[in-house]
């Protein structure tokens, strides 16, 4: 019975991450990036700036610009970075490292919108505090309801799976694998860490992975950017294999082009979320005057986390070579630290490993806000609210004593099921988005001159 389940969903989830909705992911990217000018790349070095600039006092919001980024980097910087890039190299070849940059690259586009609308159509709950996403501009913007409960409920579902469970089962089993450390002892811990820091909300949860996520990004990518400079003639070969095998397929399974785009696009999409409808739960808290001000800032979560960080997995992967001859099933973590273990001694594995640590744990705490978010959506009572965060907290457990095979794939359907309300929200409201920015960039323009 377990197996039919595991493979009925299996079966959903190889048609929700196919090709059509692969597709539709990065053509909405494609459609924004055209309305609204190429923005991302013009506005880049303005939104990074942004990014430090200290919160306007006067403007409604409850965290920074900064936390809020760091809220959506903590939801999304993880596993994917590690793991998924390592899947995407062995069963898609080198030359998918080149599709995640596209899928990134129109990406950005699609983040900025999401936050833009999140900003606009954001309200206030009982407490206060700021609540906004896909649920709230799908009803107050096109008037659909029913495809904003159904975003809300995938969100939930979501947020039990890749945002919590399938995280804690990483954790346990690294900790297990590298040390011997009991799942059970891991899950009790883990329950405690999490249970402290989202009890106390966004504004706890902010604070937190405002330090979190920049120490163990720098740390990560300063491991990465170690094995690129001290082999520097290495790169030029392995750069030049992701930009031809991206064309040819050679190294993919099958050889077949097909795979190479697959892969890259999938696991890009799975590693910065752009269009599934997350992050812009967290941009909807920043303290913001202008929702282009708040989108601008949040679009730079794609170029972090995949323009940067998961580019240095993907160039030191290929420079190893050690995905070579590697069945589809391989673990990819293992692969990744592996890699850095083969440039930079036993340093290398430690490194990837307590990363990895990190990573899951800010997963879980920015996953936290996002399904407490939508249940408050569905009930609009503050009590569910903590109802959810304690059965959030008390399902860390399960996640790292359970095998979680059909979890994973249960987790992975409710992911890719949140995109497809949030795209038609995008592509409906893409007038408004384009509106909203011209409004935005008038007034830039006038600060400047002023």
């Amino acid at each position: 019975m377990l197996l039919n389940v595991q493979e009925i969903l299996g079966t959903i989830s190889d048609f929700v991450w196919g090709p059509p909705f692969l597709i539709l992911l990065v053509g909405t990217g494609i459609f924004l990036t055209v309305r609204l000018g190429f923005l991302q790349i013009s506005m880049l070095p303005y939104a990074l700036r942004l990014v430090f600039r200290k919160k306007d006092q006067s403007s409604e919001g409850d965290i920074s610009h900064f936390q809020s980024l760091m809220t959506a980097l903590a939801a999304t910087v993880g596993t994917g970075n590690i793991a998924g890039v390592a899947t995407a190299v062995v069963v898609g070849g080198p030359g998918a490292v080149l599709w995640m940059w596209v899928s990134a690259l129109f990406g950005m586009a699609t983040k900025y919108a999401e936050a833009i609308l999140a900003v606009k159509y954001r309200i206030k709950d009982d407490k206060g505090e700021m609540a906004g996403g896909p649920m709230y501009y799908i009803e107050k913007g096109l008037g659909w309801k029913w495809l904003a409960v159904l975003f809300a409920v995938f969100a939930i579902g979501a947020s039990f799976g890749i945002g919590n469970t399938v995280q804690v089962n990483s954790v346990a089993e690294v900790l297990q694998s590298n040390w011997g450390f009991p799942d059970l002892a891991t899950g009790v811990i883990l329950m405690v860490l999490v249970g402290i820091v989202i009890l106390g909300g966004i504004k706890t949860i902010g604070k937190v992975v405002s330090v979190i996520v920049p120490f163990m990004a720098v740390a990560y990518v300063a491991a990465g950017l170690g094995i690129i400079l001290f082999h520097l003639e290495a790169v030029p070969s392995a750069v030049g294999l992701i930009l031809s095998d991206a064309f040819t397929g050679q190294a993919a399974a099958g050889g077949a082009i097909g795979v190479v785009i697959q892969m890259g696009v999938a696991r890009g999409v799975f590693s910065n979320e752009a269009g599934l409808g997350s992050a812009p739960i967290a941009a909807a808290s920043a303290k913001t005057d202008y929702p282009g001000r708040q989108a601008l800032v949040s679009m730079t979560q794609v170029f972090i986390d995949t323009i940067i960080i998961c580019s240095i997995t993907g160039i030191a992967l290929v420079m190893g070579g050690q995905y070579q001859g590697l069945g589809s099933d391989v673990e990819g973590a293992a692969l990744t630290s592996s890699t850095f273990e083969f440039f930079l001694g036993p340093a290398g594995s430690l490194i990837v490993s307590i990363g990895l640590i990190f990573f899951c744990y800010s997963t879980i705490l920015g996953w936290s806000y996002y399904g407490e978010r939508c249940i408050y959506y569905l009930t609009n009572k503050p009590v569910s609210i903590l109802t959810y965060r304690l059965v959030f907290t008390a399902a860390i457990l399960a996640g790292a004593v359970l095998n979680l095979e059909t979890v994973w794939a249960l987790a992975d359907v409710m992911n890719g099921l949140m995109a497809a309300p949030n795209l038609i929200g995008l592509l409906g409201l893409s007038g408004i988005v384009v509106a909203e920015t011209t409004h935005f960039l008038k007034v830039k323009r006038q600060e400047e001159s002023g």
